[in-house]
């Protein structure tokens, strides 16, 4: 039966010409992939950049690569290990620190954007004759802490709460640390920890 000429001739010599063109591809991927230059080092992510940075008062400088975050330069290069690295993603604000004395998630902030910025962490709140800061005896005053994990994060943002403006009621303070979780569930003891100190660090 003779064959549909609108249909690709099914002949021998075109059924060869097609397997060439398949076999012949992976060469040149590689051909192609041959001549892409290599990446710099200095694009490399894993390249050490050196970071200058005031934290607690003190001049630091770290060397860290393009992917790590403020609170893994902050706990494995620093040594400060009282921001507590609970969700990692942004969720439960255990890792809170102030950076130019605004409150911010260091699991969220790469360390090479930290460059020139003053930060605190909480082992940096207390006064330098060792006196607790107002906020971290109300929280002991309160009991506003159980198992403790979040605590550090929990003042932090409580002291950031109060000089933003945000502790005027108790709705406001429940809706402006709401990005503090505490699996414990103190949040009352935590209310009254800030109503406590809010006075006392205006006074």
């Amino acid at each position: 039966m003779p064959g549909d000429p609108n249909l690709p001739n099914p002949h021998r010599r075109n059924f060869l010409r097609g397997s060439a063109g398949v076999a012949i591809a992976p060469f040149a991927v590689r051909a192609a992939r041959a001549e892409i230059p290599a990446l710099d080092a200095s694009e490399d992510a894993r390249a050490l950049t050196a970071v200058g940075m005031t934290v607690n008062g003190q001049r630091r400088r770290l060397s860290v690569d393009a992917r790590t975050s403020l609170l893994d330069a902050l706990r494995d290069q620093a040594g400060l290990t009282g921001a507590k690295k609970g969700c990692d993603q942004g969720q439960c604000g255990a890792c809170t620190v102030h950076v130019d004395r605004r409150r911010i998630l260091s699991c969220l902030m790469f360390a090479v954007a930290s460059d020139g910025a003053d930060i605190t962490t909480i082992e940096g709140l207390a006064g330098e004759d060792g006196a607790l800061h107002p906020m971290q005896a109300s929280f002991i005053d309160q009991d506003a802490f159980q198992c403790g994990f979040c605590t550090p994060g929990q003042i932090l943002s409580a002291v950031a709460c109060v000089k933003e403006g945000h502790a005027e009621t108790e709705a406001d303070i429940r809706e402006y640390m709401s990005g503090n979780l505490c699996r414990c569930a103190a949040y009352p003891n935590i209310v009254a920890a800030i109503r406590q100190a809010k006075p006392l660090m205006e006074g």
